[in-house]
């Protein structure tokens, strides 16, 4: 009997959070769709086998009686998605699993990326790891060879038995082999704990997963689960697949148990699968035989289905237009997108684990009908915070708050007389229209009381509607990201809508972005659960493989795909594919620019292996440009698909739709008239229709509003629906659209201020995405060190997207410079560039790229880019020269050059600053790797183009005149706020001035003296008494003690307040000339801006008495060879690295402070281990947390960091820090933290260890087997041990930040929106 047979009942269900979805195929009989409780224990125990029983109760008209096991046999197949994985994740509640790792490395999933969630929150609170112990394993091997060597040496095994090649092709050298013996050891004491699952990551293992499997093999015969990060997915980067592992055995045995539990409901338990097949929708898209599910794989499972359900009913093969896919739910939104082929990453953030696993892309949004909604310092908010299903919405009659749901039904788009009546007290009432419109009332007399004397006052209805336009804004936001950063234009896309929220929003979400056309699938609100039916059978198999695409390596590459292709076929048929059914294979190669570590996964054309021209192609469209550079493979990747759908889709088509006899709906088919509020048209009687009763080719003219038992959708007056036989289709007039929601005329609107403020700050995240994506250096790709910007014509801050905060403020400096510098003589298609501290910038490394958008002649705005270039020349490899004494030590300055003219770029300018002047210097070198500054600057000129297009497409939206008016309006907003901080600052000093002073490791004070205005909310910074301008590299250029200031008032406010020049408008800066913190033009700089900047934020900080000091520095390590320069001008370039290291951050009233976190005026990543070790000659020996060193207290400062690294070739290293002398400084009684301390171990000819202090700067030629130690501060305690925490005045301060914010999904859009928060 085949297990697909049609002539049998085929059963799809998608278990989410609150409701089951199930869609049934019954031959004979009508689809059965079905909606459960998730969770109704007193009536069932598992809500999937309570809708089988139903579904056959419906379609064989026989009782069956709960708790009796289930007869299967008219059951062909049964697909499922579940969240019971991502449920556990979210709520931490897996199986107890221990992590083995590698020697030196306990901490480092616990230390991660070291970059903390969101830079404003001063209690840094971090995702927890997901395993209970961690044991470390005495083993460990390497890389050989580097891939930065200028002299590209190729290492071979040659005789040497501890040299063997790895799956990736790459030498690896095994420094350390396992006993066995002693893991046997360890695990045991594991499994006599109680320990019944690991996950085991070691360095380089998906190369060389020898030791892995040795391990796991013992761990086995014990009986355990065993999660290895090797097979789960053998990709480079040691976190995220150590991460991955982690996860596996955290929530592979709750799957397990749930499946158990699952088969316990049917007689025979599903194991033979030739009567009733079962397979579990994966994160990939996929569906995989419920023995083989697993937990990794498991996370998206359901929205998973929706991505396939949209994608096989909406996508149009005729005309190909590719589709967006919006799935709005109470609590939050899905986006993704589809053209042809499902779009997957690999690596991506869910509930705050990194994880390195085929997922697709949905990108999940903290807005849906659950959200709730905020007037808030003159903004209209909407979210993240959710109502949740208790108490819900207001209109939910448990006294919950307003929410985007009762908007909607205030305005008139729900029905409640078609809405379940399970409200109140006896659960059997509508929803609370009443109560919606008592607090929407109470709202406008909040907003209206907060304008400005003169402004048009708002009615309730325009305040309901307005958090409606600001929620589709903040949905919006992610879709435009997901399309426009990858060079694709949103409006050139369908909309595909479902989920329950998704057709009250369908018409304003495709009006803000331009979508002409929304289809909406019959099923849409079980749209996930339909997508199950419609899935195929999946088998993905992947290797790594490290060579570049040439023909010389063809043969090998195809080699790799062979056998991929072999493995791939044999898991379909492991998984009891039936032997009828077709199967495709799909080919995929992992590519990338030599240098770069952007990947892109390039699919094969037909049978043809022409992958570098598709990658060339593929980058240029995504990115803009193409690079002079080999194009190299990093894995080999192939999909199997076995086709054993058990629905038929119905895929939209216009060319069936353009056939139709289309005709205006009969009146008769309306069921009532009903008020809705529209924008621009107040009240409106509109016609609602049943959506069962519409025929094909029947349409309808908005306003109108169509509905059935499980949604609403809303048909806007601009918009006319179409309904077909399994879809509804609504297009679009957004000519019409614009001239009903679009005032040109520019007037004090706090609704179009809320949006204005996600269309500026979208502005400048898109273009640090794209200088992210595009860069070739470490700094900027890996660790970003990066921030873009835009500003107003006069060059003041509009918007600057939160990246490292000793940029914020700064940059607008820079670009008020460059705007007085060069008025009058700028052209368009010119690009400026400047790092010279006189000029705004920071140190000399952080090169910043202003572009001038011109309208009509004249300068409008301007964009820019700042980014941390890894060598600029100068006396040290990394351009960090620890004892500096003079500005032209530290590498190349530029005041001002015009980076491109006339569109054209002018590297022979770069070249001349970069490389020939800096050299002229004594024991100076230039750029020691031009090519990646001029790349990286290639990639900040995009960055700036691609704010300078979304500029323009903004000014066409709305006119210049409206967003120069907003761009004054954010800025006057943001002033408000801090306005209203120093006011209730004041308050709590009882009007005293507050003061403080720090001293640096050399004993130079800084000093400031803060007095408040009550009145008015504004306030002096005065920093008289600051020591003077130091003969040392730790003077700081005054944009940075700004940057300091606009840091500290943002976490102080504790609100998501706009990021710019309004900010400062308050304080007075007062700063005596020629200190350490306003230097004279030649002094040196570099150490301003990664020590003196965060001791100047911890003077804030104790003036504001808020909490302990935090680590205080970056401890800068730098280490490279030098390029050379010939006198007949031949380059010979070097290398250079440049790394910060985590420390403890300070605890404070209520809070303990965090491990192995960076703090305060930077928050870039570290690079991963593995991939450290693949570009540079190091070898990393340890990387944890130096326990003991948090300072002691009611609340415990957090532990600094150990990082021990050993060079395999002689290089200069330079280390940069503070706190060795001076400790960061306790709260209330608490203990100050540890001081760090910089070792340099020499490694001497008999083969013994000289141990050596470095102090807190100091330069070394380190040879080949010597290592540094960076020992880092911890952060100060707060309160006395065993008081209660609380401050003088016997409150506990409340500060920004509860906590990490994280969702179920991840994604590219929701990963670099966490990078951003984060960074």
């Amino acid at each position: 009997m085949k297990a697909h047979s049609e002539d049998r009942i085929r059963v799809a269900i998608d278990r989410g959070g609150t409701f089951t979805d199930v869609h049934a195929i019954v031959p004979g009989q009508g689809d059965i769709v079905l909606k459960l409780l998730s969770l109704d224990p007193s009536n069932y125990a598992d809500a999937p086998t309570e809708a089988i029983r139903q579904v056959l109760e419906k379609a064989t008209s026989k009782s069956i009686p709960r708790g009796e096991a289930i007869d299967l046999s008219p059951i062909s197949s049964i697909r499922m998605g579940t969240t019971v994985a991502t449920n556990a994740l979210l709520e931490r509640k897996g199986e107890r699993s221990a992590l083995l790792i590698t020697k030196g490395f306990k901490d480092l999933l616990v230390i991660g990326n070291q970059a903390r969630p969101d830079i404003f929150d001063l209690t840094v609170r971090k995702p927890g790891v997901l395993y209970d112990k961690v044991v470390e394993v005495d083993e460990r091997v390497t890389l050989e060879g580097f891939t930065e060597d200028p002299e590209k040496k190729v290492a071979t095994v040659g005789e040497d038995p501890d040299l063997v090649v790895g799956l990736s092709r790459e030498v690896v050298r095994i420094l350390q082999r396992p006993n066995l013996e002693e893991v046997r050891r360890q695990i045991q004491s594991l499994y006599d704990e109680g320990f019944r699952s690991l996950s085991v990551c070691f360095a380089h293992s998906y190369t060389y997963p020898q030791h892995e499997l040795d391990v796991a093999r013992i761990a086995q015969d014990m009986g355990m689960s065993v999660s290895l990060s090797s097979q789960l997915q053998p990709m480079i980067k040691m976190v995220p697949r150590g991460q991955s592992a982690t996860a596996d055995a955290y929530l592979t045995p709750l799957i397990q148990r749930y499946l158990q539990g699952f088969r316990k409901g049917f007689i025979g338990g599903l194991e033979d699968a030739s009567v009733t097949r079962c397979d579990f929708m994966q994160s990939d898209g996929g569906l995989v035989d419920f023995r083989r599910f697993s937990g990794l794989r498991a996370i998206l499972s359901g929205p998973a289905g929706g991505v396939v359900g949209y994608s096989q009913t909406s996508y149009d093969h005729d005309t190909a237009k590719p589709i967006i896919g919006f799935d709005m739910g109470g609590t939050s939104t899905d986006v993704s997108r589809y053209a042809g082929s499902y779009e997957h990453i690999f690596e991506t953030t869910t509930a705050g684990i990194a994880l390195q696993t085929p997922q697709l892309d949905i990108n999940t949004v903290a807005a849906g009908g659950g959200s709730r909604l905020f007037w808030s310092n003159g903004l209209f908010k909407v979210g993240p915070e959710s109502a949740g299903a208790h108490p819900g919405p207001a209109c939910y009659r448990k006294g919950g708050p307003l929410t985007v749901t009762d908007a909607n039904l205030f305005l008139g788009r729900l029905v409640p007389e078609h809405f379940p009546h399970i409200f109140g007290e006896t659960e059997d009432m509508p929803l609370d229209a009443q109560i919606t419109r008592k607090k929407f009332e109470e709202l406008r007399a909040d907003v209206n009381s907060s304008l400005a004397p003169g402004s048009r006052k708002l009615t309730a209805e325009e305040v309901a509607l307005g958090f409606l336009r600001v929620a589709d804004e903040a949905m919006s936001r992610p879709i435009r990201s997901l399309t426009e950063a990858r060079g694709h234009d949103a409006a050139a896309h369908d909309l595909a809508v479902f989920g329950g929220a998704g057709g009250q929003h369908a018409c304003s979400i495709a009006t803000a972005l331009g979508i002409s056309r929304v289809i909406m699938h019959r099923y849409s609100s079980i749209l996930s659960a339909y997508g199950m039916a419609l899935a195929d059978l999946v088998a993905e198999v992947q290797a790594p493989l490290a060579c570049e695409f040439t023909q010389e390596h063809l043969g090998q590459i195809q080699g790799v795909a062979s056998e991929l292709l072999v493995k791939a076929k044999q898991e379909l048929e492991g998984q009891g594919l039936d032997s009828s059914s077709t199967v495709t294979y799909e080919l995929f190669l992992h590519m990338h620019y030599e240098g770069s570590d952007t990947l892109i996964m390039i699919a094969q054309d037909g049978e043809e292996w022409n992958f570098a021209e598709r990658f060339i192609e593929r980058h240029k469209q995504e990115f803009g440009f193409t690079m002079p550079r080999q194009v190299y493979v990093g894995d080999v990747r192939v999909r199997a698909v076995g086709n054993n759908r058990i629905g038929n889709a119905a895929a939209f088509s216009s060319k069936d739709m353009g056939a139709l006899s289309l005709r205006k709906a009969p009146e008769e088919l309306v069921q009532m008239w009903k008020d809705v509020y529209f924008e621009g048209l107040c009240w409106q009687k509109t016609p609602v229709y049943l959506l069962h009763t519409l025929q094909p080719g029947h349409q309808i003219h908005g306003p109108a509003m169509v509905i059935d038992k499980t949604q609403t959708i809303v048909i806007t007056p601009n918009a006319v629906a179409t309904a077909l036989k399994e879809h509804i289709v609504i297009d679009i007039d957004n000519a019409k659209s614009v001239k009903l929601t679009r005032d040109n005329t520019p007037t004090h609107d706090p609704v179009q201020l809320s949006v204005f403020g996600h269309r500026f700050m979208g502005i400048a995240e898109q273009m640090g995405r794209t200088l992210q994506k595009t860069s070739v250096s470490t700094n900027i790709k890996e660790r970003l060190d990066f921030s873009c910007a835009l500003f107003s014509a006069d060059g003041r801050l509009v918007a600057n997207a939160p990246h490292v905060p000793v940029h914020l403020g700064s940059m607008q400096y820079a670009v008020l410079w460059q705007h007085e510098h060069w008025k009058g003589r700028l052209r368009e298609g010119d690009v400026l560039v400047s790092n010279h501290p006189i000029c705004g910038g920071t140190h000399l490394p952080d090169i910043t790229v202003i572009t001038p958008f011109f309208q009509d002649g004249e300068i409008a705005f301007y964009v820019a880019s700042r980014g941390h270039h890894a060598d600029i020349g100068g006396i040290s490899a990394g351009s960090l020269p620890p004892n500096s004494t003079e500005l032209w030590q530290e590498g190349a300055a530029i005041e001002s050059v015009k980076l491109v003219e006339g569109g054209v770029f002018n590297e022979e300018a770069m070249r001349e600053h970069l490389l020939v002047k800096p050299a002229q210097f004594e024991g100076c070198s230039g750029a020691r790797n031009l090519s990646d500054n001029l790349a990286d600057l290639r990639a900040q000129t995009g960055a700036n183009q691609k704010g300078i297009n979304l500029i323009r497409q903004l000014v066409g939206e709305y006119s210049l005149e409206t967003v120069l008016f907003y761009m004054k309006a954010i800025q006057e907003n943001a002033e408000l706020a801090v306005r209203r901080l120093l006011k209730e600052t004041y308050h709590k000093f009882q009007g005293e001035p507050v003061q403080a002073t720090e001293y640096m490791d050399d004993g130079s004070p800084i000093t400031l003296k803060i007095t408040i205005n009550g009145e008015d909310g504004t306030a002096d910074f005065d920093f008289t008494g600051t020591g003077p301008e130091v003969y040392g590299s730790t003077n700081a250029p005054t944009s940075v003690t700004y940057s300091a200031i606009i840091y500290v008032l943002r976490c102080l406010v504790g609100e998501d307040i706009p990021l710019n020049q309004g900010c400062l408008t308050p304080i007075n800066v007062i700063m005596p000339p020629r200190t350490l913190l306003s230097p004279s033009a030649e002094a040196a700089v570099v150490g301003g801006n990664c020590v003196t900047s965060q001791r100047v934020t911890d003077v804030i900080l104790r003036c504001f008495d808020v909490c302990a000091a935090s680590q205080g520095c970056l401890n800068n390590l730098t280490f490279g060879k030098s390029s050379q320069l010939s006198a007949d001008g031949k380059y010979t370039p070097g290398y250079g690295y440049y790394e910060t290291i985590a420390g403890g951050s300070g605890a404070g009233p209520g809070w303990n402070g965090t491990d192995g976190v960076h703090v305060h005026m930077t928050n870039t990543r570290i690079t991963d281990v593995e991939i450290f070790e693949r570009r540079y000659p190091c070898l990393v020996r340890e990387f944890g947390l130096r326990q003991g060193s948090g300072g002691a207290g009611a609340y415990k400062g957090g532990e600094g960091c150990v990082r021990d690294i050993e060079f395999r070739e002689p290089v200069s290293v330079g280390i940069l820090s503070d706190r060795r002398s001076h400790p960061p400084y306790g709260m209330h009684g608490g203990k100050p933290g540890a001081l760090g301390v910089n070792l340099f171990v020499k490694r001497s000819a008999n083969g013994s260890d000289r141990e050596i202090n470095l102090g807190p700067k100091n330069s070394i030629q380190a040879a080949k087997g010597d290592r540094v130690i960076i020992m880092t501060p911890g952060g100060g305690g707060w309160g006395k041990k065993g008081s209660n925490g609380r401050t003088t005045n016997g409150t506990k301060l409340q500060v920004n930040g509860s906590g990490p914010r994280y969702g179920a999904g991840g994604g590219t859009v929701a990963a670099f929106h966490a990078a951003q928060n984060s960074n």
